[in-house]
């Protein structure tokens, strides 16, 4: 099975669209540094996360290594994105973020990296989340106000999921 390595931006927007708990049930297992969801994760919803069957990840001491380097590189880059990016690194895994830093450093470092879209297409393509639901959790999401997502790319996903909703 493979593992996606999510910073803390993609995890709220799935929990934001209501679409949290069917990320857990794409054929893939999330993951994210200790470090992350410790900061990050554990005091807002951690527990809930674990039993979603969260993977929470200890980087080596080169992985740690890494990970401050990579802060260091992109002094934009909060310190647990960096652990997330060294994670994937380490493992070969995918990054999962909305970060345009953290996705360009992932890029150089020749990590594979999607984001929220990414995933909501996953859920489309297997089947495990309704168009309607799909639909909706997309408009809760773009309509945040810290939503950073393409307007085309959203547009483009709300028209294929209410096509086959057929609410269009």
């Amino acid at each position: 099975m493979r593992v996606l390595v999510s910073d803390t931006s993609v995890l709220i927007d799935l929990e934001r669209g209501m679409l949290l708990e069917a990320a857990f049930r794409l054929s893939f297992e999330l993951a994210v540094p200790d470090l992350l969801f410790k900061k990050e994760l554990q005091p807002a919803n951690g527990q809930h996360l674990l039993n979603l069957g969260l993977r929470v990840e200890e980087l080596d001491d080169q992985g740690i290594r890494r990970a401050v380097a990579y802060r260091k590189q992109e002094t934009a880059l909060s310190l647990p994105d960096a652990f997330a990016l060294a994670l994937a690194h380490a493992h070969g895994w995918v990054l999962l973020t909305g970060d345009g830093a953290l996705r360009r450093l992932a890029h150089s470092e020749s990590v594979a990296c999607h984001g929220v879209l990414w995933i909501l297409d996953q859920m489309y393509g297997a089947g495990c989340v309704p168009p309607d639901q799909l639909f909706q959790g997309l408009q809760k999401i773009s309509r945040h106000h810290r939503c950073r997502l393409p307007k085309d790319e959203i547009q483009k996903r709300l028209r294929i999921f209410a096509l086959n909703t057929g609410a269009a």
